[in-house]
C-alpha cells in the first residue's frame, strides 16, 4: 500500500462534508501502481457542534482515522487542519466526486514517484 485515504462523504459519491461535521469517513487504500480500493466505512461523532468543538471530540475523530495518510474534505477549519498535520495526516479540500479526487491524488503521487525514480537513477550515474 502506498497510502490510505479518509474521505468525508455522506453519500459515498461526492466529497461533501466539512471535517468537523463528518458523520462518517470512507476509507480507501491506494497501492504502488496507483490503483485504489474501498476498504470500509467508519462512523464518526462530528467534532463540531454549533461552530465549537471540544478537545475530547477532536481526539475521538483523530483516533478514528489515525492510520490514514490523507483526509479529503469539502471544508476544514485551521485548528482541525493543524491537528491533522500534527499527527502526520495531510488534509486536502476537494469538494468533488470521490473517483475524480482519487484519480487526481493518484496522478499527483505517481508523478512524484517517477520524479524520485529519475533522481535516483541520475544519482547512480
Amino acid at each position: 500500500m502506498l497510502f490510505r485515504v479518509a474521505i468525508a462523504s455522506n453519500d459515498g459519491k461526492i466529497i461533501n462534508q466539512h471535517f468537523g461535521h463528518a458523520k462518517q469517513f470512507l476509507i480507501f487504500d491506494i497501492d504502488d501502481n496507483g490503483d485504489y480500493e474501498y476498504i470500509e466505512l467508519r462512523e464518526n461523532i462530528p467534532t463540531c457542534s454549533g461552530g465549537n468543538h471540544t478537545a475530547a471530540s477532536m481526539e475521538s475523530t483523530l483516533k478514528l482515522i489515525k492510520d490514514v495518510d490523507i483526509v479529503l474534505v469539502s471544508q476544514i477549519g485551521p485548528g482541525a487542519s493543524q491537528s491533522l498535520i500534527s499527527i502526520g495526516i495531510q488534509p486536502y479540500i476537494m469538494p468533488m466526486f470521490i473517483d475524480e479526487a482519487l484519480e487526481k491524488l493518484v496522478s499527483k503521487f505517481m508523478v512524484k514517484k517517477r520524479q524520485l525514480k529519475r533522481e535516483n537513477l541520475n544519482n547512480i550515474k
